[in-house]
């Protein structure tokens, strides 16, 4: 979004009265206006139905109650469509809240959900979100909500902080009230629906009865913004274009740059407050999706005894929206909307998916206890410059190896000689230097290799993921001490630190947790390098890079550069008898 309509308003942000830039959000029209702009209008218009409410039957056996307006605790209203099974009584309701459209298919092309056929999902349905069409034909009510200055909801829009989830609170409980429910609500939805949901969980309305967080960045500023130091604004930018209203809403971008450091009031009233989460919840996460760190740190972070963990390899709307996975998401609302005893506690707490290569899995939804896992063993991999390997052992010969900082890359690469699952978290220990500038990005892919060494990607749509991942902007590679463990770093983004030309300094790198196998003579490989290597990779996601000139990568004797692996044993082993 260009500079036209950004001005500086100060906001409340838990309690403080906070400065940010708000930028003028797409401006909401019907068909007739837009035809009616010039080319340069229609680039800060949508499309958007005017307030019409009514209520009406979408499809057999639906009602929508549409445009329903909801008064928020300092007078501002909302607005939401409500559908409900045509029958008279009282139904649990599942809430959809995110800024886009409450009905996205008004005034737009009917578009396709990215692994799902077209006409799955009803168009009664938001994006990444609940379809009534499904929903209400089992029992339960759908609210999708337009917050906060989104349609033609009042006020204006702030992302993901603590206002959406007081707001959230005020919905829940006018809903609970209302005749047509059950006094049971739940939060679903995947995505930007599921990142709201940590928000509102937060505030604890008492009519919440639980939540299905399906792919949840959690942490803004470290895996949005700003993953690993290195500023990314492009994507936020993108999505920031989905949202429609009359007002102003706020710009991450341009507030990163305000506040460079997380330890500020902007970013703090962006973190959920995970010791109030209490309610059952069920979260899941993708191995290979930039969503990974915050799912399966939400689920780490928050404090409700009854608790649920998926991780699994396929892309966030096929794994939505399969017939198995909403079957079972029916179970879970089952039991804490409709209070039906169903079994669901005998759920494992945690399954995962053991990837193999291309769409294969080793392992299918394996039970487990914790994440990590307990049984981990982790082992370091040294590199060697001297002949771009790894090894089990440390290096005495001091060596090293350089790239150039745009266009090169470099790779270190270790056998398995035995079968090895590695499933958690890796980090990366590297001194590195910048030949002759003062800082330096690096992007790092960990990568499976055959036998004979050709690459052998997860395969997501029948595209080559790039790896699991890491980022590191070198002047921000001090770590938060409370935040970080041995095996996950994390940075502390609250100072920079710039180098010295030819200055060789350590950094620990953290690297994305995941779950793969690796049979006997299989590879595996640190990729290294200045930019995001995606090859054919559909995400596009882009970093603002800041290198100049040569990396260097030094290793052995006293700069022990390594890759720390979590090695997961067997459960049991008799001879040649194996059981994982």
């Amino acid at each position: 979004m260009s500079e036209k309509g950004r001005i500086l308003k100060t906001v409340d942000m838990s309690g403080e009265q906070v400065e940010i830039y708000m930028t003028k959000m797409m401006t909401p029209c019907t068909p007739e206006e837009y035809q009616a702009m010039s080319v340069d209008e229609r680039e800060y218009a949508k499309i958007q139905p005017p307030l019409n409410q009514r209520t009406y039957m979408p499809e057999d056996g639906i009602i929508c109650m549409q445009d329903v307006p909801v008064k928020m605790r300092d007078g501002v209203t909302i607005y939401v469509d409500i559908y409900k099974p045509e029958s008279e009584g009282k139904y649990p309701l599942i809430i959809s809240w995110s800024f886009y459209g409450k009905r996205p298919f008004d005034g737009q092309s009917e578009w396709q959900i990215m692994g799902v056929p077209p006409q799955t999902v009803s168009n009664m349905s938001k994006f990444e979100s609940p379809d009534p069409g499904y929903w209400c034909r089992r029992g339960y009510a759908v609210a999708n909500v337009d917050p906060r200055g989104i349609g033609h909801s009042d006020g204006d829009f702030v992302q993901f902080g603590t206002q959406d989830g007081k707001d959230g609170y005020d919905f829940i409980e006018w809903a609970a009230e209302q005749s047509w429910c059950n006094g049971r609500t739940a939060l679903s939805g995947n995505s930007c629906v599921a990142m709201t949901q940590w928000r509102i969980a937060s505030q604890q309305p008492p009519h919440l009865a639980c939540m299905a967080p399906w792919e949840s960045t959690t942490d803004m500023y470290r895996e949005s913004l700003c993953e690993g130091g290195i500023p990314a604004h492009s994507f936020v930018r993108l999505v920031m274009k989905e949202a429609c209203g009359p007002n102003y809403m706020d710009s991450t971008p341009d507030n990163f740059e305000k506040y460079p450091f997380i330890n500020c009031a902007y970013w703090k009233d962006k973190d959920p407050m995970w010791d109030k989460v209490t309610i059952p919840v069920y979260q899941t996460a993708c191995w290979n999706h930039f969503h990974l760190r915050g799912s399966i740190n939400a689920f780490r972070k928050c404090k409700s005894r009854k608790k649920w963990l998926r991780v699994h390899r396929n892309f966030e709307w096929p794994d939505a929206y399969s017939n198995e996975n909403l079957e079972e998401l029916d179970k879970f609302f089952a039991r804490y909307l409709k209070l039906e005893r169903n079994g669901w506690e005998l759920t494992p707490k945690i399954r995962i998916e053991v990837q193999d290569t291309d769409e294969f899995n080793y392992m299918t939804n394996r039970p487990e206890e914790s994440f990590p896992l307990k049984r981990t063993e982790y082992k370091k991999l040294y590199l060697d410059a001297n002949d771009m390997s790894m090894k089990d052992k440390p290096v005495n010969n001091e060596a090293s190896v350089s790239y150039d900082s745009e266009t090169g890359e470099v790779t270190f690469d270790y056998c398995f000689d035995e079968d090895t699952e590695l499933t958690g978290y890796m980090k990366l220990r590297l001194y590195v230097a910048a030949e002759s500038y003062n800082d330096m990005d690096l992007f790092i892919n960990i990568q499976k290799l055959s036998t004979d060494g050709k690459f052998l990607p997860v395969t997501i749509f029948g595209e080559p993921h790039p790896g699991v991942w890491g980022k590191m902007r070198v002047s921000r590679r001090k770590l938060d001490e409370k935040l970080s463990t041995d095996y996950c770093p994390v940075q502390a983004h609250t100072c920079d630190e710039k180098l010295e030309p030819g200055e060789i300094v350590p950094v620990d790198i953290e690297i994305a947790p995941t779950s793969r196998f690796w049979h006997k003579g299989q590879q595996i490989r640190v990729q290294v390098a200045g930019r995001y290597i995606r090859n054919d990779w559909f995400e596009p996601l882009m970093w603002d890079t800041d290198n100049k000139g040569n990396h260097i990568i030094y290793t052995g004797g006293g700069h022990e550069s390594y890759l720390q692996i979590p090695v997961i044993p067997p459960r049991f082993q008799d001879g040649d008898i194996i059981i994982r």
